[in-house]
């Protein structure tokens, strides 16, 4: 069985940083393209980031580019996203995702496992 489990939010203030991670079990990690997803409060669950099984690739919603960087570590099947500069609006549960293979993890059918989700709160 799959298992995706995010860890590493919490409370930072407007222009902190924070490193989120995915530890992934029950999968060939290092063949899988992964990504993170985020929702915040009453709005829509949104892509935040993406990258392939190898690590050389990577995508970023316009939103986060430039502030955020996705990494992996195939070794330790452990799926990283470093959140740099902080801003009110980056509040959301955030998701570690599986790409549906076969399928962009953009599209609706995209993902085939998600994670439970952990919040980042960034305050004023």
């Amino acid at each position: 069985q799959v298992q995706l489990v995010e860890s590493g939010g919490g409370l930072v203030q407007a222009g902190g940083s924070l490193r989120l991670e995915c530890a992934a079990s029950g999968l060939s990690f290092s063949m899988h393209g992964m990504g993170w997803f985020r929702q915040a409060p009453g709005k829509e669950r949104e892509f935040v980031a993406s990258i392939s099984a190898s690590g050389d690739t990577t995508q970023y919603a316009d939103s986060v580019k430039g502030r955020f960087t996705i990494s992996r570590d195939n070794a330790k099947n452990t799926m990283y996203l470093q959140m740099n500069s902080l801003i009110i609006e980056d509040t959301a549960v955030y998701f570690c995702a599986v790409r549906r293979i076969g399928f962009s993890i953009l599209q609706s059918n995209g993902v085939a496992v998600w994670g439970k989700g952990t919040l980042v709160t960034v305050s004023s």
